[in-house]
């Protein structure tokens, strides 16, 4: 971690009210999602998604796209130095990588995964595509871990399945919208095998029996992250469950809306809507505290290197912090109502 000169933030309480209207404005999910998170997490997480969201941006709405993506490595680096730009979502991602050690691999192969997508790439396995998931989506699951003061090796494996996973089901969810727009994200091998010919599908994108085999197989691999990414929030402070779980419920339900519309994922959009985005907020507070069993499995070997960061970066212990949030108190009836129920003897 590069140093700096002195240990003052950086951002200012306006640039924080800035980076939070930012994120009100541009991702609604996770600006709902967050204020199921304490306060202690949901700040700094405005400043992490405030400079992805800069960072996107960045990239997609520009013509000179390779300029823009050595451009922002260019902000990164000078994040790290503690010498960020004048923009309040530098300030404060300054702020963050230094208080919450944040070793510069993980954002900087976010940049990496900006640049896949200005380069056009598409990827030829599903191994490619992990990978690319990896940088886009699992790098924000451990910066997102690190906020929680986690830094369990198997704790960060699991976020990073959960990165994995709902990215696979973006892209399952926007296979037409993507290839109109010249992007095709579904492996070419397994194009090929289903006999589909990825430019002339994205000549004229059109739905077919065996492109909605290829959607089925990608969500099929989602689901089985979602389940190994279960334990892995088990592993996070209680305050902070609700929020991770209701982000994956809700991608998961995505999945499931595709697979109601017959895995036809040209013609529409699966979405989620309100009423049930509530029935699942209230399910994961639920779940919350639920136990769940062990999971000795590594990590993937294209998030490997994401965990292998965080372990080279040395932290200190972490003093004990109050993660309180709205939901934390209905949590914790819950969780001794539990503990009720298993030690009072069975009425015969």
């Amino acid at each position: 971690m590069l140093p700096r000169s002195s240990d003052r933030p950086l951002a200012s309480e306006a640039d924080h009210a800035i980076n939070r209207e930012a994120i009100r404005g541009g991702s609604k999910s996770f600006y709902s999602a967050s204020w199921l998170l304490p306060e202690a997490v949901r700040r700094p997480a405005f400043g992490l998604y405030a400079f992805c969201r800069l960072a996107d941006d960045a990239v997609d709405e520009v013509e000179a796209k390779k300029a823009a993506v050595e451009r922002l490595r260019e902000r990164l680096t000078r994040i790290y130095e503690g010498n960020p730009e004048n923009h309040p979502a530098d300030r404060a991602f300054s702020d963050v990588v230094r208080d919450y050690y944040i070793p510069p691999e993980v954002p900087f192969a976010l940049i990496d995964g900006f640049a896949w997508d200005s380069e056009g790439r598409m990827p030829a396995t599903f191994s490619e595509l992990r990978a690319y998931s990896a940088r886009v989506a699992s790098t924000v699951g451990v910066m997102m871990t690190l906020l929680m003061r986690v830094r369990d090796p198997a704790a960060l494996a699991r976020a990073c399945d959960l990165g994995v996973a709902m990215q696979l089901t973006n892209i399952a969810r926007d296979v037409g919208e993507d290839a109109r727009a010249g992007r095709l994200y579904l492996p070419l091998d397994w194009l090929t095998e289903s006999g589909i010919d990825p430019e002339a599908f994205l000549a004229k994108p059109e739905p077919s029996d065996a492109l909605k085999r290829v959607v089925a197989r990608l969500l099929s691999e989602a689901d089985a992250l979602y389940e190994r990414s279960r334990e892995g929030v088990a592993r996070l402070p209680l305050a902070c469950r609700p929020a991770i779980l209701s982000a994956a419920l809700i991608y998961c339900e995505i999945g499931r809306e595709v697979e109601r519309r017959g895995h036809d994922s040209v013609t529409s959009r699966a979405y989620v809507g309100h009423r049930r985005k509530l029935a699942l907020l209230a399910e994961a507070s639920a779940r919350a505290i639920a136990p769940q069993p062990a999971i000795e499995a590594p990590p993937l070997p294209e998030t490997a290197f994401l965990v292998e960061a965080v372990e080279r970066e040395p932290a200190p212990d972490f003093a004990p912090v109050n993660l309180r949030s709205r939901a934390i108190k209905v949590l914790e009836m819950f969780e001794r109502l539990e503990r009720m129920d298993r030690a009072e003897p069975m009425v015969r």
